[in-house]
C-alpha cells in the first residue's frame, strides 16, 4: 500500500504532521489504459464517498492505526463528478479540496477534464455574491411568494431564463461566470433571471400553470423592474426536470420562446411512470416524444440538447427527442459531454449552448 501513496507523490508517512501537510484531495495518476486513478484522502474516522449520479458510495480503508482513511477509484478519461464525505449521518464537502459546490459538495476534475475557464474556483465556506436586481414575486397561479434575482451581464440584453436559479446563485457562480464570458467575448450580453423552484416534481412535469405564470406574472416583474431585458421572448435553460419544462415550455408556448438550452433532460417523463418501479422503463422520450409526433411547427426555434456519456439509460430517450425535435423544424444541436447527471458539468455546457442559442456559432 505504501507504493500506492508514493504512485501519486505524496511525501511523507500516511498520517504523519508532514504527510497531512502536503495532502490535497484527490491526487491523480494515470491509469494506463487512458483513464486515472483518483486517490481520495480524509482525516478523522470511518466516511464513505458519495458520487453525484455517477457511481455507488465507496466506502473509505484506514491506513494502519493511523487518522488517514483512503480510496482509489478508478474514473474515466475527462470526468468532472460532484461528491461529498459521509461520516455516520453527516455529510460534508473535501476539506482537502479547494473546489466546492456550496456547503457540503466537493467537485473533482480528472486532469484531462475540459476547461471551465469562466467558472471561479469557489471553496466550500465561500459566500457567493448575489444579483443587487431582487423580485418579490407572488403567484396567484403557483400559490406562494419567491425571490427571483435578475443580472444584466454585460449591460444586458435578451432574456436568459435559468430554471433552478437558486442551485445556480448558491452552488455554482453563474452569475460571475456569465459576466466572465460576456467579457471575453464568448457570449453576447444577456439579462439572467434565475427562477427558484418550490417544487421541481410538480412544477417540471409538463405543467402549463408554471409558465402561464412565468408568462403573465414573473415577466411584467422582469420589464418593470429597471434592468434592461430584451422581451418578451426568451432562451430557457434547464438541467434534468428542468430540461424537460423547458422543451415542454417551447412546444406549448411556442411565442415565448426562442431559444433553449437542454442538459440531461428528463425525457424519460410521462403520466404514467409514477406506476412504475422504474420510470426509466416508460415509452422512449415520454409525453415530450408523444407530442413532438403530432409534428407542431418548431421551425423559430433553436435547441441545444447535451447529455452525459455515462448517462446510459438517459440517451435512448434523449437521442429521440432529439430527432423529433429537428424532423418538427427546429434548428437542433446535440452534444454528449464526459459525465453523469451532474451540474459540475451542465455548467460548461450552459454557458456554450446559451452563446449557440443566441448567436448560432459553433
Amino acid at each position: 500500500m505504501h507504493d500506492t501513496f508514493a504512485e501519486f507523490d505524496l511525501p511523507g508517512e500516511p498520517g504523519t504532521d508532514a504527510f497531512w501537510a502536503a495532502a490535497a484531495s484527490p491526487a491523480w495518476a494515470p491509469d494506463g489504459a487512458g483513464g486515472w486513478t483518483a486517490l481520495f484522502l480524509w482525516r478523522g474516522s470511518s466516511a464513505t464517498l458519495d458520487f453525484e449520479s455517477w457511481s455507488p458510495p465507496v466506502p473509505l480503508r484506514r491506513w494502519g492505526d493511523t487518522d488517514c482513511w483512503y480510496a482509489e477509484v478508478a474514473v474515466p478519461a475527462r470526468l468532472r463528478v460532484t461528491y461529498r464525505l459521509r461520516a455516520g449521518d453527516a455529510a460534508c464537502a473535501d476539506p482537502l479540496n479547494p473546489v466546492g459546490a456550496g456547503g457540503d459538495l466537493s467537485i473533482a476534475a480528472a486532469p484531462d477534464a475540459p476547461p471551465q475557464p469562466h467558472w471561479a474556483a469557489v471553496g466550500a465556506a465561500d459566500v457567493l455574491p448575489l444579483p443587487p436586481a431582487r423580485l418579490r414575486w407572488t403567484s396567484e397561479r403557483l400559490g406562494g411568494r419567491r425571490s427571483v434575482r435578475v443580472h444584466p451581464a454585460g449591460g444586458g440584453g435578451p432574456v436568459v431564463l435559468l430554471l433552478d436559479g437558486d442551485d445556480w446563485l448558491y452552488l455554482h457562480p453563474a452569475m460571475t461566470a456569465f459576466d466572465s464570458a460576456v467579457a471575453a467575448g464568448d457570449l453576447p450580453p444577456v439579462t439572467l433571471v434565475f427562477v427558484p423552484a418550490r417544487d421541481r416534481e410538480a412544477e417540471f412535469a409538463c405543467r402549463p400553470e408554471l409558465w402561464e405564470a412565468i408568462r403573465d406574472e414573473l415577466l411584467p416583474l422582469v420589464a418593470g423592474c429597471g434592468v434592461p431585458a430584451s422581451l418578451p421572448r426568451m432562451v430557457v435553460a434547464g438541467q434534468s426536470l428542468g430540461g424537460l419544462s423547458a422543451m415542454y415550455a417551447a412546444l406549448e408556448f411556442p411565442g415565448l420562446v426562442t431559444g433553449l438550452a437542454c442538459q440531461s433532460p428528463s425525457f424519460w417523463w410521462g403520466p404514467g411512470v409514477a406506476g412504475l418501479a422504474d420510470p426509466m422503463d416508460g415509452p422512449a422520450g415520454g409525453a415530450v416524444a408523444a407530442r413532438l409526433r403530432e409534428r407542431p411547427d418548431l421551425s423559430g426555434l433553436r435547441v441545444a440538447f447535451d447529455v452525459g456519456e455515462h448517462e446510459g439509460r438517459m440517451l435512448p430517450h434523449c437521442e429521440l427527442v432529439e430527432s423529433l425535435a429537428g424532423q418538427a423544424g427546429a434548428t437542433v444541436r446535440v452534444s454528449r459531454s464526459p459525465s453523469g447527471h451532474d451540474r459540475a458539468a451542465w455548467r460548461h455546457a450552459l454557458l456554450r449552448d446559451v452563446a449557440w442559442v443566441l448567436t448560432g456559432d459553433a
